[in-house]
């Protein structure tokens, strides 16, 4: 009762807080409207750390990502941005309330012995497989498609080359090389000590997870790379020294940089499209402030512009792409988008759900997502298979990165998903075996 009353609590802090940021935003006092969600969403994601004891909790993470992004955006610093329909603000409340409700159900499945991961030579062997698997493939796809589109993202001259990038179907296992370093931290938990051609392969194997999203120019994947696998390495280890992640974070901001460069996005090019109210703010301010408001924006454009809902089908776009459905009926993929700018195009997690059905369909999709955190969270604690914690982490990412992008409308999403369960069978498939012929000699 006691905890009960506690999580009530933190819950009834955050709408206190929401309905003063609500009404400071009517008022125009949006510095003030988005420095109160910014001081809530830290000090709630301080409280679920303490709680759980893990910086990488979800409800944590999802916290900081939509509370803390959304009084970010709340700031109004871009002339793009207007003030919110009343609509828009009881979405973006009801989502994290519905989330926290949807993840207090989730307890239940949380009474589960926890495993730590051993060392185990028939994992070892099998992970090294995956890594290097994905590895070739990888390299083999990238070069099929730069022969096919005739070039190579990092040395064109094109503002947005990546975005031409893409050989249908084949783009998909280009990029599952960002998977490699995750399951490096795992294959670095289950075994000894490596020898030098393992060292070699594994090594090269991770230079290749980083190289191609480099020579894509892409910074997300490089950057989401790099963040899965920090992720799993604290869930592995429990914990992360600051120095480590110091570093981490100190490798790249210079690589980020480089990358906005042979983007050919210049500052003069980047602060035309931002709109910014204060037009001498530093480009590496504005930059992720905008990829993180605009996003909200988006949301609310589509709120006032939306005059019907497409009943499911946003959403089941993964289907269409994944089957080639999409080139059958191109009218599943016809629905405009609605958007502050058309250069601005990354939308939040829950877009596509208001755009299906709604306020009804945040809901229910918040409400999904909550117990799927905490339930996977009950999973991975339980597993002896260290595939599941790549579930946890891609999870774990596309919440903390909920403000980005509509990560479950995304077929690239659930094609790393599918390819991660197909992993975990290869992995885990004997270990899994015997625990069940284990349990089921207990239960005679």
């Amino acid at each position: 009762m006691r905890e009960r009353n506690k999580i009530i609590m933190e819950y009834g802090t955050y709408m206190l807080a929401y309905f003063a940021s609500y009404i400071a935003s009517l008022a125009g006092l949006h510095l003030l409207s988005g420095a109160l969600l910014i001081i809530e969403a830290l000090y709630l994601y301080v409280h679920w750390v303490r709680e759980s004891g893990s910086v990488v909790e979800m409800r944590a993470l999802f916290t900081l990502s939509w509370v803390g992004g959304q009084g970010i955006a709340c700031l109004k610093l871009s002339e793009l941005q207007t003030d919110w329909h009343y609509i828009t603000w009881l979405c973006f409340g009801l989502i994290y309330l519905v989330f926290g409700i949807g993840y207090e159900w989730g307890q239940k499945y949380v009474k589960v012995r926890e495993f730590e991961l051993e060392k185990n030579e028939t994992q070892k062997k099998r992970l090294f497989l995956c890594i290097m698997g994905l590895a070739v493939v990888s390299i083999l796809c990238f070069a099929f498609e730069a022969v096919k589109v005739g070039f190579i993202p990092v040395f064109s001259d094109k503002p947005h080359a990546y975005s031409y990038f893409h050989v249908s179907g084949v783009h998909y296992f280009t990029i599952s090389c960002i998977l490699i370093p995750a399951i490096t931290v795992l294959y670095r938990k289950v075994s000894g000590r490596l020898a030098k051609g393992e060292f070699f392969a594994i090594a090269f194997a991770n230079v290749t997870a980083l190289a191609i999203p480099f020579l894509c120019v892409s910074r997300f994947q490089l950057l989401f790379a790099v963040g899965f696998a920090v992720v799993t390495y604290i869930m592995v280890n429990k914990r992360i020294r600051l120095r480590t992640m110091v570093i981490l974070l100190a490798a790249m901001i210079p690589i980020y940089v480089i990358l906005t460069i042979f983007r050919n996005h210049d500052v003069a090019y980047l602060n035309s499209i931002f709109e910014m109210k204060w037009d001498k703010m530093p480009i590496f301010i504005t930059q992720p402030y905008i990829y993180v408001a605009n996003n909200f924006e988006n949301f609310n454009c589509m709120v006032v512009g939306l005059t019907e809902h497409t009943w499911g089908i946003r959403m089941l776009f993964p289907l269409f792409a994944l089957t080639g459905l999409k080139f059958v009926f191109s009218q599943l993929i016809s629905s405009p988008l609605f958007l502050t700018k058309p250069e601005l195009t990354t939308l939040t997690m829950f877009y596509d759900a208001y755009y299906d059905f709604g306020i009804i369909g945040v809901c229910l999709f918040a409400a999904l997502l909550g117990g799927v955190a905490k339930v996977l969270a009950s999973i991975v604690k339980k597993s002896r298979n260290p595939i599941a914690y790549l579930f946890y982490g891609q999870i774990a990412i596309y919440l903390g990165l909920s403000f980005f992008t509509t990560w479950f409308s995304n077929p690239t999403t659930w094609f790393w998903l599918i390819l991660t369960g197909m992993m975990y069978l290869f992995v885990g498939y004997d270990k899994n075996r015997k625990e069940k012929s284990e349990e089921k000699e207990d239960g005679n």
